[in-house]
């Protein structure tokens, strides 16, 4: 059972529907009951970091989630903003992550000469190619062609580069996924990414 947490900024609709399109069992839990029995979880979050950040210390769940992952060892994935969550701190709020992976939270930056020859534009929207920097469970099926669904405007930059596991180019490369023994994150929508985020999502019901 994989549990997907709502605390307020998820798109959960979409996970558990394409869960439920892949026959994978999962449960959209809001208790700390709930999650004391999950074997699997999924943090999802869109929006800014200190909304995100104060919802989920408003949920009542830290003191659990914390023994789930860091004592229990159960698999965790965060999407979105829910990956930069796994960091400790962003640029673009001023309160704590959950400092389970070293790291920071940083804006795209580009010059105005990048901007005008390449286009770039602030959020990085749509679909772009990933490049695995370590072969894991979730990556081990993926090859430089893998491509995922975007919308973002910060991106992860983690202290120990043991920790990136994927990388994408946009003005230049960034980590775009993250890993650290049972916990995984990454910047992309699977549930908006078609086959390749089937793929990565079975990859993780089957850890």
């Amino acid at each position: 059972m994989i549990s997907i947490i709502d605390y307020g900024v998820g798109n959960l609709g979409s996970v558990k529907n394409m869960l439920k399109f892949l026959n994978i069992e999962s449960k959209i839990i809001t208790t700390a009951e709930e999650l004391s029995t999950a074997t699997k979880i999924i943090l999802p979050g869109v929006g800014s970091w200190d909304n995100g950040v104060a919802k989920l210390t408003e949920s009542g769940l830290l003191s659990v989630l914390n023994k789930r992952v860091l004592s229990d060892k159960v698999p965790v994935l965060g999407i979105c903003l829910g990956m930069q969550i796994l960091l400790d701190a962003s640029e673009e709020g001023e309160l704590a992550g959950l400092g389970w992976i070293p790291g920071e939270v940083k804006k795209f930056y580009f010059t105005p000469e990048q901007q005008t020859a390449n286009k770039l534009r602030i959020p990085h929207m749509g679909w772009n190619v990933t490049h695995n920097k370590k072969q894991t469970a979730l990556t081990q099926l993926n090859d430089d062609e893998t491509r995922y669904y975007f919308v973002h405007s910060y991106h992860a930059e983690v202290a120990n580069k043991d920790h990136a596991l994927m990388t994408c180019n946009y003005g230049y490369e960034f980590t775009c996924a993250i890993h650290k023994d049972n916990i995984w994150g990454v910047q992309f929508h699977p549930e908006k990414s078609h086959k390749f985020g089937m793929a990565l999502m079975k990859s993780f019901a089957e850890l």
